[in-house]
């Protein structure tokens, strides 16, 4: 079930964020996603997120700022479920257009954004991570 964030799901969403960013991004050093966790605690709850929930136990969210997403964040054990097609299917209902930034080496992102519908409209460098990433955009018919 997919249903709005409320501010008791921070501490599990948080988890997940954490988990999953060092999953993902094994390129890059762990004391990153450490270090900008607190701030991401802070600035999470000001965003637009969407809760996937199965069993009273939150599977993975999608957080917005706007029409950009901000980032998919699904547990570990749950991913390739689906669960990450129908949060951006959720989303895609309500927005016109969405626009995200991907590192190049999230190769699994890359193509999952790619195989949804996105396309790379720009590469630059991440200042912060030193890394290259792609800024992709999805349009609505």
């Amino acid at each position: 079930m997919i249903r709005d964030f409320m501010l008791k799901d921070i501490d599990d969403i948080m988890c997940l964020w954490l988990e999953t960013n060092k999953q993902a991004h094994d390129f890059i050093e762990s004391s990153y996603w450490d270090s900008n966790f607190t701030s991401v605690k802070e600035m999470l709850p000001q965003s637009t997120i969407y809760v996937y929930e199965c069993d009273s136990q939150i599977q993975g969210f999608i957080d917005l700022i706007d029409d950009y997403i901000a980032g998919i964040f699904i547990s570990t054990d749950n991913q390739s479920r689906g669960i990450g097609k129908k949060l951006l299917n959720y989303t895609k209902e309500k927005c016109d257009k969405l626009t995200l930034q991907v590192y190049q080496k999230n190769a699994r992102a890359v193509q999952f954004y790619l195989r949804e519908g996105f396309g790379i409209s720009k590469e630059q460098m991440d200042e912060e991570s030193g890394e290259i990433e792609y800024f992709m955009e999805w349009r609505g018919a």
